[in-house]
């Protein structure tokens, strides 16, 4: 019984990072580039676009598909290095241990 009372305490402790880490990820900011830097973007861990710089140079009415195009990378950079720090502190808050295969936190 006291086993089963120490594993209670440890998930709820687990849940409670767990909460913090969902909280949390609003208010993470993350940089995504593009361009040689001609064209930033910010993100919040949960992926929600909180900002976007883009140098003036770029802006060319004839030629916007450039523009697009850079805007997408910089968002995929961003992403992709979000997914990174989630899955970093994930791993820090589970003790290293990996969900299982279909599973993704924190979406």
């Amino acid at each position: 019984m006291k086993n089963m009372a120490k594993m209670m305490q440890q998930a709820q402790k687990m849940q409670s990072k767990m909460q913090e880490f969902q909280d949390g990820l609003a208010d993470l900011e993350i940089y995504g580039t593009a361009g040689g830097g001609m064209v930033n973007v910010v993100i919040s861990g949960k992926a929600d676009l909180k900002k976007i710089d883009i140098d003036p140079s770029l802006v060319d009415p004839e030629d916007k598909e450039v523009l697009e195009d850079l805007i997408v990378a910089a968002m995929a950079d961003a992403k992709s290095k979000m997914e990174e720090e989630v899955n970093k502190r994930m791993s820090e808050i589970t003790g290293g241990l990996q969900l299982p295969p279909g599973m993704s936190l924190p979406f």
